[in-house]
């Protein structure tokens, strides 16, 4: 089966709920859902030769004068994502069926999801690069929809356009950068950019070049200093916060450095740039999610610190660090995507996402409770969940470090100290909102929460 149906589908599903909305929301639901699974039904069908080591690609000639081609490609990376932006959303358009509430516009709703999880889908199959920054900026612009869904509210518009400034700032970079790896390889056919590392790396355009990929990755996935952005995205319904902020969106960075790193990795300036800007964010997105009282607010920026995680062991470049990075990817977008749905019952069942005016919800909501329990050790990396797993492969790395040479003790000083605020961080989160004593109400809830 050709890759093109693929995103094809998908870009086809933006219409299906507009169609089906007059059926009813139940129908519209499970007819929006039957695209991602068909699409990853597709996917899947790769499978026997992803796992064999191959690669599965198509090109279609498009704009030969710019060297842009309708290039896809699928291997064992694409996988990894593609699986999170389909089986995710599947799941999340499930979920935000029964979220939203009977008045909103839920055909709207889920159009945009299809769309944005089409501009996903074409970011991690893309075989060129220009094809792949189309697909880029097409993910600011479904965000922006996304978050801004609730256009009543002045802190979503504030937060949707500060969204699209600043990732957007960073897709400007991003092709500066793309367009100075076309002039250096002459194409800008992935295969070609990635086999032609070395001729890069001794390029007198190569620091240029990695800075301007680096700001793309960095925005896009929330790095410090570009961190902002993405706790004021939370104004956005529960849904988008789970779907765009721990599986999706601010993955595409991660995904940009570790599809380049064979052509832009290996060298100390890489190494270090990641190091630096990871170890950085890892600490202080941990520090600011322990003072956090929002539900959401503590979640984003424990998503900050998690993805500073994953891009520190990007900049450790080894091998293990690599598979440490990639595999804590998938770990992070299980219990995070969890752990948002969570606070979006909570909230849904409450009236409130502030810790202080929680407590005691264990016996009302006993399933929300265990699943929130689960997820938040995975989180804070307790073992035998995954999250422990990924968090000492990533302190294996710290302290055989060389990087720094005499101050190499710094790198798991602070590796240390943003796993600890996780543990910290994950354990409040959880004590106060279904274990700690319950606020006297100043007025009795309209009805007992419940799952």
């Amino acid at each position: 089966m050709p890759l093109l149906w693929i995103p094809l589908l998908t870009l086809v599903g933006t219409l299906v709920p507009l169609l089906t909305a007059s059926r009813g929301r139940l129908i519209c639901t499970i007819a929006t859902t039957a695209v991602p699974v068909t699409a990853l039904a597709l996917l899947l069908s790769h499978l026997p030769t992803l796992l064999s080591g191959g690669t599965v690609s198509q090109q279609l000639n498009w704009i030969p004068l710019l060297g842009l081609d309708l290039a896809l490609r699928v291997d064992g990376l694409t996988l990894l994502f593609a699986l999170l932006i389909l089986g995710i959303g599947s799941l999340i358009i499930i979920y935000a069926g029964y979220y939203l509430a009977s008045s909103e516009n839920d055909a709207r709703f889920f159009s945009y999801m299809m769309l944005f999880m089409t501009a996903m889908l074409g970011i991690v199959m893309a075989d060129n690069l220009l094809l792949l920054w189309l697909f880029w900026e097409l993910t600011s612009i479904a965000s922006f929809l996304l978050i801004g869904f609730w256009g009543h509210r002045s802190d979503a518009r504030r937060g949707a356009r500060m969204a699209l400034t600043v990732t957007g700032a960073g897709g400007l970079a991003l092709l500066a950068g793309i367009l100075l790896i076309g002039h250096e390889v002459g194409s800008f056919a992935l295969p070609d950019v990635l086999a032609a590392g070395d001729q890069l790396r001794q390029a007198s355009t190569y620091p240029v070049i990695m800075i301007l990929v680096l700001l793309a990755a960095f925005t896009k996935s929330a790095q410090f200093p570009f961190h902002f952005w993405l706790p004021h995205a939370m104004a956005a319904p529960t849904p988008v916060s789970a779907y765009l902020h721990s599986a999706t969106m601010v993955k595409a960075g991660i995904f940009l450095l570790a599809r380049l790193h064979p052509a832009l990795g290996d060298t100390s300036l890489w190494a270090v740039s990641l190091t630096l800007v990871g170890l950085a964010t890892l600490v202080y997105g941990a520090w600011f999610a322990l003072l956090e009282r929002d539900l959401k607010g503590i979640l984003a920026f424990s998503t900050v610190s998690h993805l500073g995680l994953v891009v520190l062991l990007l900049g450790l470049d080894t091998p293990l660090a690599i598979v440490a990075a990639l595999f804590h990817i998938l770990n992070h977008a299980l219990f995070k995507a969890t752990l948002f749905m969570s606070a979006g019952i909570i909230d849904h069942e409450t009236g409130t996402r502030d810790i202080r005016r929680l407590g005691g919800l264990w016996s009302l909501m006993p399933i929300t409770g265990t699943l929130t329990l689960m997820a938040g050790a995975a989180m804070a990396g307790f073992p035998p969940f995954n999250g422990f797993l990924s968090k000492e492969m990533l302190l294996t790395k710290a302290l055989a470090s060389e990087l720094f040479g005499g101050l190499g003790s710094v790198i798991p000083l602070l590796v240390l100290a943003g796993a600890t605020l996780s543990v910290a961080y994950s354990l409040r989160l959880v004590y106060c909102v279904f274990f700690a004593a319950a606020p006297q109400a100043s007025s009795p809830a309209p009805h007992p929460p419940h799952d």
